[in-house]
């Protein structure tokens, strides 16, 4: 695939879909040891010209994961690796995962540059022991292991940003599997986003971040998880847990070695030039460019009594615009429009009404005794259901679709973030907030 210019010189970025129905399989299920790719390579035309593309250039490929779609590119290239910073606006001193698509690929990594060729047979397993157990119980899926980094190293040293250690997964989808296996390399992959941006779980989200500055994109539909991988450090005791992401803490202390894993990471930006240990924990990040204010679930005696007194009245003092827009993303308890139906603390007026206007609505005060009323502020509203894995599924689109509708605030109820993928939601939603109610 050759450079895509547009007659101003701009790269223009190319979405192209995939049929994700026959991608290949692994040869033995419960090894992991080759991902074989199918008979009939028909089915994989974008993806084959998608892994010419990643052998040779300098400019990362979009491509969907079950998590979030990822920015991939050649780990083992510098300038390659490089084309992530660029495109993304990241920090250098971010550390990226790599992707493998099998543990062949992955043992070939973990040995030493130079040591590795056909007619050497190893009694050792390069992979730690503590991550056996986590490999076999939850790879192919939402989980990245923290691994020593060989000396020399295979991987291109942007991929470690200065660490003695790499963070490696095994993407649960085929299309992604496949895209690796046939690149033959790992893929250094992050958020597909422009940096600090809601992390993309559609190529049209990735294409609103990055058109220009990538010339391709893998469509493989909607992700299904919707919150980045889990990331633990089995290399310390206790072991850690770095990120939570679409694997729950409780779930790895079910594993062999796990049951005494512990939270090592915050949910607000840490302070200081201490590099990050993985990605994720270090810059803030998923933030809409509307304020985002965060109430968490322990706020509210009463949920149903919705959004604390004179809310609306603040927002007014605070945006040049006469009339405010607010976004609403309610999950468990708030009720419609999340108690600014109810407030009108700030003016003496004797009614209210809420004018519908398609998805958002108008909330008008107004007064019985002329019929008159004032249009105070626009409503836009959305709600995510109970169910965590619902919320966490559709939580980044939601904030893109309101700073699509250029809102002044968004107002978002947490969850309790104990079990399942809570904890990754709102550890999300913690690094977005301008301001958290607690």
């Amino acid at each position: 695939m050759g450079s895509n210019q547009t007659n101003e010189g701009s790269i223009e970025t190319l979405v192209l879909p995939v049929d994700t129905a026959h991608m290949g399989a692994f040869q033995d299920p419960l090894t992991l040891e080759n991902w074989e790719l199918p008979i009939s390579l028909s089915g994989l035309k974008p993806l084959q010209e998608a892994a010419a593309y990643l052998k040779t250039s300098s400019i990362p490929v979009g491509f969907p994961t079950e998590t979030v779609y990822g920015l991939g590119a050649d780990a083992t290239r510098s300038d390659a690796v490089k084309g992530i910073y660029k495109a993304k606006g990241r920090p250098s001193d971010n550390p990226l995962i790599i992707h493998v698509c099998d543990l062949e690929m992955l043992r070939n990594f973990l040995r030493p540059k130079g040591e590795l060729n056909g007619n050497v047979e190893y009694s050792n397993d390069p992979i730690p022991e503590i991550y056996m157990s986590l490999i076999q119980k939850f790879w192919p899926g939402p989980l990245t292991i923290l691994l020593p980094n060989p000396t020399p190293s295979k991987l291109a040293p942007e991929v470690t940003a200065g660490l003695k250690t790499f963070g490696a997964r095994m993407p649960e989808s085929p299309l992604a599997l496949s895209l690796i296996k046939l690149a033959g390399v790992p893929l250094a992959a992050p958020s597909a986003n422009a940096s600090t941006k809601p992390s993309p779980t559609t190529a049209e989200h990735v294409r609103h971040d990055l058109d220009g500055k990538i010339e391709l994109i893998l469509d493989g539909g909607a992700c299904q998880v919707g919150v980045e991988s889990t990331v633990v450090d089995g290399l310390c005791d206790p072991p850690v847990l770095l990120r939570p992401g679409g694997l729950s803490i409780d779930r790895i202390r079910e594993s062999k070695g796990w049951e005494n894993v512990v939270k090592g990471y915050k949910d607000q930006s840490e302070l200081g030039s201490k590099a990050p240990r993985a990605p994720g924990m270090k810059y803030k990040h998923y933030s809409p460019k509307a304020k985002v204010v965060l109430f968490e679930a322990t706020h509210y005696k009463d949920p149903s009594t919705g959004l604390p007194p004179k809310t609306l009245e603040s927002l007014r003092n605070r945006t040049t615009r006469s009339v405010p827009s607010i976004g609403i993303v309610s999950t468990r308890n708030w009720s419609n429009w999340a108690g600014f139906d109810s407030d009108i603390s700030h003016m003496n007026t004797a009614t209210r009404k809420l004018v519908l206007e398609g998805t958002s609505c108008s909330l008008e005060f107004g007064d019985l005794t002329n019929g008159r009323s004032e249009k105070v502020a626009t409503l836009i509203s959305i709600s995510l259901g109970s169910d965590t894995k619902d919320i966490a599924h559709a939580l980044f689109a939601a904030l893109r679709e309101l700073d699509k509708k250029n809102v002044d605030t968004i107002y978002v109820e947490g969850i309790e973030d104990q079990g399942d993928i809570a904890a990754a939601v709102m550890n999300r939603l913690r690094k977005a907030a301008s301001v958290i109610e607690n």
